[in-house]
């Protein structure tokens, strides 16, 4: 079933505004000054971090699970830098942080998973253009 999003821009790039819905329940505003100058309201750039965020503690809790060490939790935070390239907005780096509480498994295992669950969930491939793309997984006691 493909997931749905639709979004409406009304007015020119300055001063406009526009309004998103991602599935059934997730809506918000932006504009100019929240995507480009730290303004207050959303971005498209967050959705991109929420939806990468949640593709990869899911493929990272199902790597885990599968090599005998389910997870309690996975917590991730995505961040999403985005810049002027050739004078053209662009997505230079997401940078992914987790933390995982994962009984019985070492940290060199807990490493190795991540880094699987990082090049092999959805939203990573579908995410393949960005320059770079970073990792930090902490196991927690």
């Amino acid at each position: 079933m493909p997931a749905r999003g639709t979004a409406e821009w009304r007015g020119d790039l300055p001063s406009g505004s526009g309004t998103f819905t991602a599935g059934d329940t997730i809506t918000g505003g932006y504009t100019f000054k929240s995507r480009f100058e730290d303004g207050p309201g959303s971005n498209p750039e967050q959705l991109i971090a929420a939806a990468h965020a949640s593709c990869f503690s899911m493929a990272l809790s199902n790597l885990l699970a599968q090599a005998g060490f389910p997870p309690e939790s996975i917590k991730t935070d995505a961040s999403v830098t985005l810049r002027r390239v050739d004078d053209r907005p662009t997505i230079t780096n997401i940078a992914l942080t987790t933390v995982g509480r994962v009984p019985g498994i070492d940290a060199a295992t807990f490493q190795e998973k991540a880094d699987a669950a990082k090049a092999g969930c959805p939203v990573s491939r579908a995410l393949a253009a960005v320059p770079e793309i970073t990792l930090s997984a902490t196991l927690e006691a």
